[in-house]
């Protein structure tokens, strides 16, 4: 049986397209490996938000032409934002890294199975890496960007905005619940522009009325939403609709109306001001994230601290924060990029420290109070899992003979809050004593943001 490996850089949108390509793979008779070295193909899935995730998948290739110097009959391909639209520039990631055998779409994985010099005689029913899905998915919805903003390279790469049919992502979330997944987030790049291409122009709001009414599902989030494109029908639907969780991703970028501008970003600072406030008055208990660029272009001392300012009185509940770094073939790359590095790093540690003590206010507020968890997995030995407000939370399984090898995955719990850490929760199941033991906070790192590129700070929390 012929195997594969796909190496995922970059956003939650990533993650799903590997998905797709793995599926793929396996309907052609291809199973999943983890290890590197048995993959008789390997795709590395890029990300060029950031220089730091174009680096990531250099390094990966330069470890895979090791292989492939062993292995001459690897097929080595490459898929992502780091792939042009456009054979001159497609030429030149040829030349770059002759390892790589093929540049394809992340929208067309059947360029990829066309290539195989090989196929396994007997299709795989098995979809290992779907089997890998766990308690929650990502479902992309709508593909590309209509918007042009001066600092972003994924309309570049991605193209303009295509939705998928309601039915068409409806029976897709049907058969990962069939699987045993239990919650979905919706994944776009301006996920609140969904349908404005399709027959009878639906919205988000009618997307998410047709997966609420999935039996076996409980959870539904979304991401990443852009401030113009939000509407109040919008916000209505995560108020009355049972399983959509109370959570926006909801990036403003920055506090300054000037950089706005520069940005391109079709909006002010009092606009955004005045949704965030009409969302926290029509959803009850609602988090609010948000992204955050710091040294943009000629931005000031006077305009970085429009932004702190604007974070302090909006006190939002996560704030994903990156350093500005020009990204070739956009706007902003023609810009003057004058603000030195250490003046750069010295705003975003200002920021993540403001947000930690903000966190961390937020997170003391929850202790003694019950939270119903879905349980997503076991780590570290503990059980986590998140809020409806997308909190993490751990809890160890409750004394008692009863309670031991419970395999609490999948599981709708009930959980009292022991302590609070500025990134997660440690607790106890209602009804049971809690275990006598410290723990301290230690992050991780989730996938990163769909707008910034970097990483969004969670926490694991360890004896």
């Amino acid at each position: 049986m012929k195997q594969y490996h796909i190496h995922t850089i970059g956003c939650q949108m990533n993650v799903a397209d590997s998905i797709r390509i793995g599926t793929a793979l396996e309907q052609t008779g291809y199973t999943y490996t983890d290890q590197l070295d048995n993959a008789d193909v390997v795709v590395v899935n890029t990300c060029a938000v950031r220089q730091r995730a174009e680096d990531s998948a250099a390094g990966k290739l330069s470890q895979i032409s090791t292989i492939k110097r062993k292995n001459k009959n690897l097929v080595v391909a490459m898929t992502g934002c780091m792939v042009p639209p456009n054979e001159e520039g497609k030429t030149g990631l040829y030349k770059r890294f002759p390892v790589i055998d093929l540049l394809f779409d992340t929208l067309d994985p059947q360029r990829l199975v066309e290539i195989l010099p090989e196929r396994s005689e007997q299709p795989n029913s098995g979809l290992s890496i779907q089997g890998k899905i766990g308690i929650t998915a990502y479902v992309s919805v709508i593909y590309g960007c209509n918007y042009t903003c001066s600092y972003c390279i994924v309309p570049l790469r991605r193209g303009k905005e295509m939705s998928r049919p309601i039915s068409e992502i409806v029976e897709e979330i049907r058969g990962y619940v069939r699987r045993g997944v239990r919650e979905v987030t919706l994944l776009g790049q301006t996920v609140d522009a969904y349908g404005h291409d399709l027959p009878n122009r639906p919205d988000l709001a009618d997307l998410l009325q047709a997966i609420n009414n999935i039996e076996g599902l409980w959870r539904i989030r979304f991401l990443t939403s852009h401030p113009k494109m939000m509407s109040y029908k919008m916000i209505k639907a995560v108020a009355d609709l049972p399983k959509v969780c109370e959570y926006f991703s909801l990036p403003i970028q920055h506090g300054d109306d000037a950089i706005l501008k520069a940005m391109k970003r079709p909006y002010t600072v009092a606009f955004y001001e005045k949704l965030a406030e009409t969302v926290r008055q029509t959803v009850p208990n609602v988090s609010i994230s948000t992204d955050i660029i710091v040294g943009f272009p000629g931005e000031t001392d006077t305009q970085f601290m429009s932004t702190y300012r604007m974070l302090e009185r909006l006190r939002f509940n996560e704030v994903h924060v990156a350093a500005y770094s020009p990204r070739p073939g956009t706007l902003s790359a023609t810009y003057e990029d004058n603000v030195p590095p250490d003046v750069k790093r010295e705003r975003l540690q200002a920021v993540e420290q403001l947000q930690e003590r903000l966190a961390l206010e937020y997170s003391q507020k929850t202790v003694g109070d019950t939270y119903e968890i879905l349980v997503e997995r076991l780590e570290k030995g503990r059980w986590h899992g998140r809020t409806r407000t997308n909190k993490p939370v751990f809890f160890d399984n409750p004394l008692g003979l009863e309670y031991e090898g419970f395999d609490w995955r999948g599981k709708l719990v009930d959980i009292v809050i022991d302590r609070a850490g500025a990134w997660s929760l440690t607790g106890h199941v209602a009804g049971t004593t809690p275990l006598a033991q410290q723990f301290e906070e230690v992050e991780i790192c989730a996938p990163v943001s769909l707008i910034t590129g970097r990483s969004i700070p969670l926490a694991v929390a360890k004896k």
